[in-house]
């Protein structure tokens, strides 16, 4: 009797300084100094996460780790997820995190401008995505530009079909706001304005002036001769290339999308407006501006006459002038070019209009 009294003590004994042990060992620092993320995949058993722990060195013994969740009641807690697990995070503080659901967020931007093909190549490009891309490209201008917040795991057409339904309810929605007698026939003529006007200028305070000078030629039935246009239809979705001018002779090429060689709209969106492009358009400033063109300063000016505004291109060039005489001085360089020569449009900083 008196042995089986003294080996039941022990048991109870052992037990608890096994309880006292294994309790402090899953409250106490972790072995990882740096920390790291770890990635708990669907329908993962509380065994497999906790040998994938101790793998990587994230927690010192895999069995403390299960016992303790199985204590706490939390065996079927552990939700899946990309975690990040903290320095020296304890057992019992990665499972509370893993319980949390808390998985690392990831951002995507589709910035203002770009096209749908340039879009849709930071999507693909983009490696905490997972899945293929659509087989469909999208039509020009029907995605939102915007930030996207996602877990690791989540598909390229997720994104996708996120972008595509944003676009369209931020375009109804301003649609149904826009001025009245707006000369635009449909919703799809003002994206593709819109699109137009993204492109004409970055600057807040300029686009609802920019939208009025092209909404003014258009009831005038004046051509829009945006340099836009012209880079879509010569180089299309890929957009130029960054070192690539626009030259005197693109003016003159016929595409589809040359709105100094057609009348009225492009037959499509040149790029995915932002909101902010889309309500200039819908609610224009109340102007006679038929013209504009860069001020040497980031910004326009505007003019409602040919006559100003050719004035106003007048001082434009010179001061472009005045830059590229200064640039060359301080290089020691002397003006050698070929007068015949297809030279950069001055057009293609923003000058709006014929100033001939």
């Amino acid at each position: 009797m008196n042995f089986v009294i003294s080996l039941v003590m022990l048991m109870v004994l052992t037990a608890g300084v096994a309880l006292y042990f294994g309790k402090q060992a899953f409250t106490e620092a972790g072995p990882s100094a740096n920390g790291d993320t770890f990635l708990v995949k669907p329908n993962t058993g509380v065994q497999d996460i906790a040998d994938q722990l101790e793998r990587r060195g994230l927690i010192s013994d895999a069995r403390v780790f299960r016992l303790g969740v199985r204590a706490f009641g939390n065996d079927s807690a552990l939700k899946a997820g990309e975690y990040e697990i903290k320095p020296r995070a304890s057992m019992r503080d990665i499972m509370e995190l893993l319980k949390s659901g808390k998985s690392v967020m990831y951002s995507l931007t589709v910035p203002e401008g770009l096209t749908v093909e340039q879009a849709l190549q930071r999507i693909a490009d983009e490696p905490a995505l997972s899945g293929d891309m659509p087989a469909t490209t999208p039509p020009e201008g029907s995605l939102a530009t915007d930030t996207l917040r996602f877990t690791r795991g989540a598909t390229r057409q997720q994104m996708v079909d996120k972008l595509l339904a944003d676009q369209k309810k931020l375009v109804d929605d301003v649609w149904q706001r826009r001025a009245p007698d707006l000369p635009l026939a449909n919703v799809e003529e003002f994206v593709t304005l819109a699109s137009i006007v993204e492109k004409e200028t970055g600057k807040g305070d300029e686009r609802s002036r920019v939208a009025a000078v092209f909404l003014n030629r258009l009831a005038k039935g004046m051509r829009l001769q945006s340099d836009p246009t012209i880079i879509y239809g010569l180089f299309g979705g890929k957009g130029k290339p960054a070192d690539r001018p626009i030259y005197q002779s693109d003016i003159q090429k016929q595409t589809p999308y040359n709105t100094y060689m057609i009348n009225g709209l492009p037959p499509t969106p040149i790029a995915n407006p932002g909101r902010a492009a889309l309500e200039a358009v819908a609610n224009p400033s109340k102007t006679d501006d038929l013209y504009f063109v860069a001020d040497g300063t980031g910004g326009h000016v505007f003019a409602a006459t040919l006559e100003e505004h050719n004035e106003n291109v007048a001082r434009y060039r010179a001061l472009q002038k005045k830059q590229a005489d200064d640039a060359a001085k301080a290089a020691g360089a002397t003006d050698a070019s070929d007068s015949n020569a297809d030279k950069p449009a001055d057009s293609g900083d923003g000058d709006t209009g014929t100033a001939q």
